[in-house]
Parts: structure tokens; sequence; C-alpha cells
């Protein structure tokens, strides 16, 4: 049986000078072994296999940096399986929990929650009808319409900080009238 060299049978090298063959050469030769090493850290196999993917990411990415004198071609491939699956494994352990949405809506309005909502955006609407003609209108394009300052100013021909001011000022009104009649929080 004719022997191999380690050094000249890598795909590690071949990767980093551009080789298109030597991905597939690299998943068929380390798949196995980044595989089970990814199943053996994470244990969900769905993890595992976004895993296995982040791992050879991070080997093209790497294989440039491969050093046969410094170790073999497949510990520098388990030592990089490892440091992204122990990573991996840190990042699940740092997030919260899933949990599950109730069946029905938390603090979902009930008939009297409407009537009040509803009684409460028709005083609004009538304390806006009484501010004045440039602050009612810049109001309404920004809440009716959901226009930005600069597309109001664009639109009414005023200046962004005058659009600002009208609006502020509007709001104000709108906020101390709405509290004087017994609505406001």
């Amino acid at each position: 049986m004719k022997g191999t060299d380690p050094v000249t049978d890598s795909v590690l090298p071949r990767i980093a000078a551009g080789d298109p063959a030597a991905v597939p050469d690299c998943i068929a030769r380390y798949g196995g072994l980044v595989w089970s090493l990814a199943r053996r850290f994470l244990g969900n196999p769905a993890d595992a296999e976004d895993a296995v993917q982040d791992v050879f990411i991070e080997l093209w990415k790497n294989a440039a940096r491969y050093d046969p004198a410094r170790s073999s071609e497949p510990t520098y491939i388990t030592m990089i399986a490892r440091r992204r699956l122990i990573d991996r494994k840190r990042r699940a352990g740092r997030a919260p929990a899933a949990q599950a949405l109730p069946d029905e809506p938390v603090g979902a309005p009930t008939k009297g929650d409407r009537v009040e909502i509803e009684d409460e955006a028709a005083r609004a609407a009538a304390v806006l009808g009484e501010l004045r003609d440039d602050e009612r209108r810049v109001i309404q394009m920004a809440v009716y319409q959901g226009l930005t300052h600069e597309e109001i100013a664009a639109a009414t021909g005023l200046p962004v900080g005058t659009v600002k001011t009208h609006i502020r000022r509007g709001l104000i009104r709108v906020r101390e009238r709405m509290g004087a009649g017994g609505g406001g929080k």
C-alpha cells in the first residue's frame, strides 16, 4: 500500500489556495469528526447541524492559518470545532428561555375598555379641532398620515423648526385640555 504524505494530502492548504475541489474533500474527510463533536457538545440535532455549518465556515476562513509544523490537520480542525462549539454553548446558556405565549391576549380590552377608549378618542378629536389651523394641520399630517417633520415641511412649505414647534405646542394644548376634561393621566 502506498503511503501518503500528510502535508501534501492536506485539504486546508488547498482551500487557502482557492482550490474549489478542496471544499467537498474537506467535508467528506472531516464531516463525521465535526458532526460527532457537535452532537456530543450540543445534543440537539438541529443545533448540531447549524454548528457544523459554522465550524466549516470558520475552517474556510482560517484555512490559511493552518501550520502543519504545529499540529496535524485533524487536530487543527478539532481545535477550531471545539472552540466554535464552546462559544455556541455559552451563547445558548446566556439566552433567555423561550416561554409559550398565552392563548388569550394579555390585557385585551374589554367592551367597557373599548367604549372608554372610543370616548377618549372622540374627545381628543374634538380638542384637536379647537387648535389653531396651522397646529391642527401639522399634527394631523404627523398622526393620521404618519409623515415625518421633514415630509410635513416639504408638503406645507414651512421650515422644519416651525413644523416641530407647531406639533409640540399643539400636543401640549391637547394634553392640557384632555387633562382639564378628566381624561388625562
